[in-house]
């Protein structure tokens, strides 16, 4: 990620969203292998460290898929290894599916249904806990909120921080006195964390 190592300093700066989407979808190298991605889990773990040194402010997301054909229970393990090293903010994980025309159709050893599903939840629950102690170190925290819902009835307004992309991660519900418009940025008080969202109140 060469082109990545480059914009890294300008999200210190401030001059870019620190906020990265990168589909990694595995971790064990035999596995990249054959879904033909980049078989280095070691050097994007070295590489993770390193703009987060450069960053500390980053946010990374990624999407990963389990039960791969030929995945054994140890290389899925790796999977769970990767991720407890990695500890990414914001994650996806799909059960393998066959996809017409794709080569890894051929592939022997396809993996249960019950198994993929199996792999999925094991994944996703390591990954929820990841994330809960992440939301949970940015309570007591004032953030920056760009507001994309105004004040209910309750005076509660939605919106989100450069950590939370709109339409896949969660948002920031915001109490307010005073009326906001979409589109409005306002300082919060983040004083909750949920399991995937934030309540603050406008600070």
């Amino acid at each position: 990620y060469p082109s990545v190592d480059r914009i890294i300093p300008l999200m210190a700066e401030g001059k870019i969203l620190p906020y990265l989407d990168i589909p990694l979808q595995h971790a064990d190298p035999r596995i990249l292998k054959a879904m033909a991605r980049p078989a280095h889990a070691e050097k994007t773990l070295e590489r993770i460290r390193a703009w987060r040194e450069i960053c500390p402010d980053l946010t990374i997301r990624s999407t990963f898929i389990v039960g791969f054909p030929g995945e054994t229970e140890a290389e899925f393990e790796n999977l769970l290894e990767f991720m407890r090293e990695a500890q990414l903010d914001r994650v996806g994980c799909f059960a393998y599916s066959p996809v017409e025309g794709a080569k890894a159709n051929e592939l022997p050893g396809a993996v249960p249904e019950e198994v993929k599903e199996e792999r999925r939840r094991r994944f996703m629950e390591l990954q929820a806990e990841i994330s809960r102690k992440k939301l949970e170190a940015r309570v007591g925290r004032v953030e920056r909120v760009l507001i994309d819902e105004p004040e209910d009835e309750d005076g509660v307004a939605v919106g989100r921080t450069v950590h939370e992309a709109p339409e896949v991660d969660g948002v920031v519900y915001v109490t307010t006195k005073t009326p906001v418009n979409p589109g409005d940025f306002v300082e919060a008080r983040i004083v909750r964390a949920e399991d995937h969202d934030l309540v603050a109140t406008r600070a």
